[in-house]
């Protein structure tokens, strides 16, 4: 699929200051979160069909769907970047993976370990993320634009939260027992994903944060820490196995 966001995202252009010697590496970055962003709306229009699916009311069915609309935006403001430092804002989308149904077991379970993975797990993280991003980026355009798509990552990650708090404890104990043997493979499909875009080698220079460049080995500190501080702690407070789970994930990746 191809992706052209060019006109969308010039109408959202943020006024930025020049820095030649970011600018490469921004378009980069932006180009990178612009594809991203975009392609995560099929993940939450699957999640809001896999909901209603398993029952769930129909409000946060519908709230499920706007965030795969929020999601959408962010590729264009993210597009916005790339065009004011001067890139384009279009792409070829790469063909995305199946969406898991896990038919192994019934609709209310199915969902539940795709709301873990997607908002307690990968979403946790982004407001983790961009949220240490947007604390050091100085006041401007650019970091109102970032914390347009900080607040919505909040909205979706608390969305996971809410949601699994109220249904996980409804669950009997044979089945928190498939949900804690499931994050065991999700937290290995979150290590190599996000471990994939924080590269080590990536070391931008200290003003690198007026365009939302970051260290790659603080960024994997900070990855690290949200899962075992945040994270596990939330998952065993809801008699899921979040330390375990967490511990086993190298046997998954080894696998």
């Amino acid at each position: 699929m191809r992706l052209d966001l060019r006109e969308q995202s010039r109408a959202y252009m943020p006024v930025l200051e020049a820095h030649p010697d970011l600018t490469e590496s921004a378009v980069r970055t932006w180009h990178g979160r612009m594809v991203n962003e975009y392609a995560s709306h099929r993940v939450f229009n699957e999640l809001a069909s896999q909901l209603q699916a398993a029952g769930l009311d129909a409000a946060d069915v519908a709230k499920c769907r706007e965030f795969a609309a929020e999601e959408k935006h962010h590729g264009v403001l993210c597009g916005a970047v790339v065009e004011a430092l001067g890139g384009h804002a279009h792409a070829q989308l790469p063909e995305p993976p199946p969406f898991p149904a896990h038919s192994d077991v019934g609709p209310l379970e199915a969902a539940l370990r795709n709301l873990l993975s997607i908002s307690c797990l990968s979403e946790t993280v982004a407001v983790s993320l961009i949220g240490a991003e947007r604390e050091e980026m100085p006041e401007g355009p650019l970091r109102e634009l970032l914390t347009e798509i900080y607040a919505d990552e909040c909205g979706h990650a608390n969305f996971g939260w809410r949601l699994v708090g109220q249904l996980v404890p409804t669950l009997d104990a044979v089945a928190k027992q498939r949900l804690s043997a499931y994050l065991t493979v999700a937290f290995a499909h979150l290590e190599h994903h996000e471990l994939g875009h924080l590269p080590l080698e990536s070391q931008p220079p200290a003003h690198g944060v007026v365009l939302g460049l970051c260290s790659g080995a603080e960024a994997r500190e900070l990855f690290y820490a949200t899962i075992e501080s945040v994270i596990v702690p939330g998952l065993d407070a809801l008699g899921l196995d979040g330390t375990g789970a967490w511990a086993g994930r190298q046997t998954v990746a080894a696998s």
